[in-house]
């Protein structure tokens, strides 16, 4: 049997992480991981999160398995968090999932198995792994257009004119905020117009959101999902705990799913039970604990936010003082968009040889659709950055 594997096609992240840790340039810079770094380069352990894990260790009286669907805990807290009081809570059901990537890749098993014939729409460009769980589990999938190389920006007009096309029953894939990879964000007013459209067309939406707390504030970043919630009769969410309270190793995501009465509450859970149990039976429950221990802890909360808001100022001091290192070198205002994009993430809009010119020639790591990640810079970093995209003439 194992004779008759093929080799995998090679991951391009960890292809680049290769090659940088083998570059022995001092100056190299690595854009392209996909973590929160401080302006040391380490992804730290929040101040919350040691001191909940402190309180676990010496209060927690066992490690048997939690419910199918996680601790009921968890999913209450973190349904606060994302939707607040926006839909009432006996219209939703949820389960933990290990990351966000459990998640999504439970939605897509949702969507599979009660509407096979769906196809899902998602944003060009998105997520890489979206689009590669869709194409290993065999399902329908399509692009709408959404970024736009010019203004690197929202191509609106784009987005609503192929939207428009899509079937009832259809499922459109949305970034809550801070859209990876391009950093470029719907506005609200845009927002209502997407949620007319996917009303007016019978479509399904579907929101990832994994950097709730990383683009404008806890609140404000909830906002758009919070407007689809309240407007559409169904809504799956992903949701991710690795970037927020800085848990990639421990897993920590949900899924959530609004049913439009609260009567079908039930069989909607029993359905993501039931997927939990296929797939890996009960979710990773450590990182859940520690969040939950936060979000339900009034001074571990407040802690947490703090730094999460320092976290988010430190990012958009980054962003700023890139765009105006490139505005002086340069001349021009054509990167005013990278203060202007929100998250851990842009896109340049250059082209594979450019970004390949880039590591050749000024050791500059990103991947090769030009994204970068904001949190790989620091204050000493940033003007060589913005040196070496004026002189390979980005």
């Amino acid at each position: 049997m194992l004779t008759k594997l093929k080799a995998q096609p090679a991951d391009k992240i960890l292809a680049l992480m290769a090659m940088y840790r083998e570059d022995p340039r001092p100056t190299k810079i690595d854009l392209g991981v996909g973590v929160y770094k401080n302006a040391e380069g380490v992804t730290p352990v929040m101040r919350a999160v040691k001191e909940a894990e402190r309180r676990l260790v010496e209060e927690q009286t066992t490690k048997a398995y939690v419910a199918l669907a996680g601790d009921p805990a968890y999913s209450d807290a973190m349904i606060g968090l994302v939707l607040g009081e926006t839909v009432a809570r006996d219209r939703i059901a949820a389960v933990a999932t290990p990351g966000g990537t459990g998640a999504v890749r439970q939605a897509f098993e949702l969507i599979k198995n009660t509407s096979p014939d769906a196809t899902v729409w998602v944003s060009n460009p998105t997520w890489p792994n979206h689009v590669s769980i869709l194409n290993y589990l065999g399902m329908n999938h399509t692009a709408y257009r959404y970024f736009d190389g010019e203004t690197r920006g929202v191509d609106f007009d784009g987005m609503m004119e192929d939207l428009s096309e899509a079937k009832a029953g259809d499922v459109v894939l949305l970034h809550g905020c801070c859209h990876n990879p391009t950093g470029a964000n719907l506005n609200l007013t845009q927002w209502q117009a997407v949620v007319d459209l996917l009303n007016e067309k019978g479509l399904v939406p579907m929101i990832d959101i994994a950097y709730q707390g990383f683009g404008d504030g806890l609140e404000e970043d909830a906002a758009a999902t919070r407007l689809v919630a309240s407007s559409v009769p169904e809504l799956l969410i992903a949701g991710s705990c690795s970037k927020n309270f800085g848990v990639y190793r421990e897993r920590t995501g949900i899924l959530m799913a609004i049913s439009e009465q609260a009567d079908n509450t039930a069989v909607t859970q029993g359905n993501l039970n039931h997927l939990n149990r296929q797939n890996y039976s009960f979710p990773p429950d450590h990182g859940a604990r520690v969040v939950t221990t936060i979000l339900t802890d009034d001074a571990l909360r407040a802690d947490w936010a703090a730094e999460l808001e320092d976290t988010r100022l430190g990012m958009l001091a980054l962003r700023e003082g890139l765009a105006s290192e490139l505005q002086r070198l340069s001349g021009s205002d054509r990167f005013g968009f990278l203060a202007q994009h929100r998250g851990m993430f842009s896109q340049l809009g250059t082209t594979p040889d450019m970004v390949e010119r880039l590591r050749a020639e000024h050791g500059i790591y990103m991947v090769s659709d030009s994204r970068l990640n904001i949190a790989g810079l620091n204050a000493h970093t940033v003007p060589i950055l913005a040196k070496a995209i004026v002189e390979t003439g980005i």
